[in-house]
């Protein structure tokens, strides 16, 4: 500890003589903007409270600290028209994210062109950079879905999944989200609805043909919660679905934002248990009446008991990744969302704030 000067005074803490009349003065005005500000002892000393502390305030982040790993879906980032995959990744690192999802496509670094040195390369330039590939997703499955009634789209869509998942091994990734079915697809005219039971059939069918190949590559299939496309809309259909293929390598990608039109994300958690595999952390807003991927919004800008849901993680002892998904990059200055975002993980999840937001 550096020795004060002989001259230093308190409470200003200044380098000057200091009359009684202006000790007295500060005193009250210390006292006053203590009243009017409505501080409780021992945040006038404490200004930054280090989170899980005794101390800490939980109107700035959870008191708790929880294991879950923060990861972001490259959705969120303008990617391939302004940054480039490299980019992406080493933003998501800068930000203080542990892992970043990818998605697959016809036409960018992740789709049937890329080839398994292409993937490969992936792998290693996330290694140098030093973030993990959480999983896997992809928007294929709407143009091609699993249950479609037309034989061609439902086939290329089982071709395109199983390709899917020879990516994830090529890069030693576990997750591959899976969206098993759609009765109704609202952004689309091109889909005619699918009864239920023939959904459920065909759905059945179509995983089964992945199956073999997930369990010899290592690669888990997710099966995801979807409101919108009208098919396995409660926890236990969900969890009847996934439990009836027997294999370790069939497991759940809960979304926290796509039940949340009608249902409660905390309320799904403790049924699906520890079939959670991976998990998207996406904001939803019960206020609203579009009923769309616009819905969806910033994190805490919206209805979700983030609270509670932790608590009803915490007690299945999740430490997988939380994904943050949104669909529109900020069309200016795009790093803000992806900042933006870390912070707010860090206050769900109970991190140390960075900088002077803490």
């Amino acid at each position: 500890m550096s020795k004060k000067p002989e001259n230093y005074c308190l409470p200003l803490g200044q380098n000057r003589g200091l009359s009684r009349r202006d000790a007295i003065l500060a005193g009250l005005a210390g006292t006053a903007s203590t009243s009017l500000i409505g501080s409780t002892p021992g945040q006038a000393d404490e200004p930054h409270q280090t989170v899980g502390s005794s101390s800490a305030d939980d109107r700035k982040a959870s008191p708790k600290r929880y294991a879950a790993k923060k990861s972001i879906n490259l959705w969120a980032f303008p990617y391939p028209d302004r940054m480039s995959l490299e980019e992406c990744l080493q933003l998501a690192k800068d930000a203080g994210f542990d892992g970043i999802e990818l998605n697959y496509d016809l036409d960018n670094d992740l789709s049937p062109k890329a080839s398994p040195k292409d993937f490969l390369r992936i792998r290693r330039l996330a290694d140098r950079i030093g973030i993990e590939i959480s999983g896997l997703c992809s928007f294929l499955f709407w143009p091609y879905p699993l249950t479609s009634l037309d034989d061609t789209k439902r086939n290329r869509g089982i071709e395109l999944a199983g390709m899917i998942g020879d990516a994830a091994a090529a890069m030693n990734v576990e997750n591959v989200l899976v969206v098993p079915g759609a009765v109704h697809i609202p952004w689309r005219d091109d889909h005619d609805p699918v009864p239920n039971d023939v959904c459920e059939k065909l759905a059945r069918e179509a995983i089964g043909k992945l199956v073999p190949s997930a369990e010899k590559n290592g690669v888990s299939l997710n099966m995801e919660n979807i409101f919108f496309n009208g098919f396995l809309m409660t926890p236990m259909e969900m969890n009847d679905f996934v439990d009836g293929f027997g294999s370790d390598h069939v497991q759940v990608h809960f979304d926290t934002g796509n039940i949340s039109m009608f249902q409660h994300a905390e309320h799904w958690v403790p049924i699906l248990g520890e079939r959670t595999k991976n998990i998207h952390f996406k904001e939803f807003t019960k206020k609203g009446t579009d009923y769309s991927l616009e819905t969806f919004r910033p994190l805490l800008d919206g209805t979700t008991n983030w609270p509670a849901l932790m608590q009803e993680l915490d007690k299945l002892d999740y430490q997988g990744y939380v994904t943050f998904e949104y669909f529109h990059p900020y069309p200016h200055y795009p790093e803000a969302l992806v900042y933006q975002t870390s912070d707010s993980l860090n206050r769900i999840l109970g991190r140390e704030l960075q900088g002077p937001l803490g």
